[in-house]
């Protein structure tokens, strides 16, 4: 994967300078922003893999986070039509123990205001109209089931798809029996966005941003809270780093 000039700023440039540092700590990271809910050590496994293996991971198909049943599962319940067509993209993804069992954590990072969009899918000419339908209903399916937990719950491909479909689908892997850590992190301090674009300088900014971004979509009190999927929690939180070249070690 040849890496764009786009990588090499906010959330994008954090997650790759963040998992090109030694396992240990990279594993340290990741283990405070799911403390207490979750355990991670170098033991476990994550993508990207820095500068050198910048990848994401899509859960439909990357190996490594889920049995081939699981991503054929997965897929199948996404989509409709596979050619040309994708999964969701994964800013980091990293294996880690829930409640002494393999869960996975799965992480949203943002580095400014304006990555958090209220849009709904786009539809365009070349959309599938079989994989617009199919992602709908699957999205509706996580609404209804995560309803009777999240009263006021208002996911919809229509609308906030992107944080729609992150929790359509940490719903859907723990319904199928991996328990998962749902990470929105906020990289503060990304100064070199410039233009219109607002860094978030503290974390309270950040939770602000996202209370203000969520409100009448995710109700407020869907955040660090174990939320029940059967015999295993889906956890949703947020969280915040300041991860730059000043700070890294």
């Amino acid at each position: 994967m040849d890496l764009q000039p786009k990588d090499f700023r906010g959330s994008r440039l954090r997650c790759l300078m963040l998992t090109s540092l030694p396992r240990e700590y990279v594993a340290s990271v990741l283990n405070e922003l799911v403390t207490p809910f979750a355990s991670v050590g170098p033991e476990h496994h994550w993508m990207p893999g820095g500068f050198l293996r910048p990848c994401e991971a899509k859960l439909g198909e990357t190996q490594g986070f889920l049995s081939p049943e699981h991503r054929e599962k997965v897929t199948e319940w996404w989509l409709k039509v596979r050619h040309n067509a994708n999964t969701p993209n994964w800013d980091i993804v990293s294996t880690c123990t829930i409640e002494s069992q393999p869960g996975l954590v799965l992480i949203e990072a943002k580095a400014h205001d304006m990555e958090l969009s209220p849009k709904g899918k786009e539809y365009t000419s070349t959309t599938n109209d079989d994989n617009h339908e199919k992602i709908g209903v699957a999205i509706q399916e996580a609404n209804d089931a995560l309803t009777g937990l999240l009263p006021g719950l208002a996911l919809s491909r229509d609308s906030h798809y992107q944080l729609a479909n992150r929790f359509a689908w940490a719903w859907k892997l723990a319904a199928m029996g991996t328990p998962v850590v749902l990470v929105y992190l906020g990289f503060l301090n990304a100064t070199e966005m410039g233009g219109e674009r607002r860094p978030f300088l503290s974390y309270q900014e950040w939770h602000n941003c996202m209370m203000a971004y969520t409100k009448g979509v995710v109700p407020q009190r869907a955040w660090d809270c174990p939320l029940p999927i059967g015999n295993i929690h889906l956890v949703p939180l947020i969280r915040s780093a300041d991860f730059s070249v000043a700070t890294a070690p």
